[in-house]
């Protein structure tokens, strides 16, 4: 198949298409509040109707509610799930898919949301 002058390939017509299909991420939350070598702490909030941007997790993390918001989960790939986050209700969640929250309650939501980082491996942390 031959293209125009200054008209895409093939190859290149993919290329844009999966780009535009493929979001750029954003943070875990609005704020980091805490961190050290062990944990990341980010603040979440959204207010009714709001929602965060698409992004992704490469750790381990805990969502700890302090304002309490029934929320939906949209997964990149498809689907979506509700989740109800009461006051002081823990969460574990492990790293991976590509999701944005949403907020479609009636009530502000607030929460931690503390990043396991990985621990160094013992040889390392011993000078070995």
């Amino acid at each position: 198949m031959t293209t125009s002058p200054g008209e895409p390939t093939a190859a290149e017509h993919e290329s844009r298409m999966l780009e535009a299909r493929t979001p750029v991420l954003g943070d875990v939350g609005q704020r980091v509040v805490f961190e050290n070598e062990h944990v990341r702490v980010w603040e979440v909030a959204l207010a009714p109707g709001e929602s965060q941007t698409w992004h992704s997790h490469t750790c381990p993390y805990l969502v700890l509610a302090l304002q309490a918001a029934d929320n939906r989960i949209d997964l990149l790939e498809g689907g979506s799930r509700e989740v109800h986050e009461p006051v002081g209700g823990v969460v574990y969640r492990d790293p991976g898919e590509v999701h944005m929250l949403t907020n479609q309650g009636s009530t502000p939501y607030l929460s931690r949301l503390v990043e396991l980082k990985a621990p160094e491996k013992a040889e390392e942390s011993s000078g070995s």
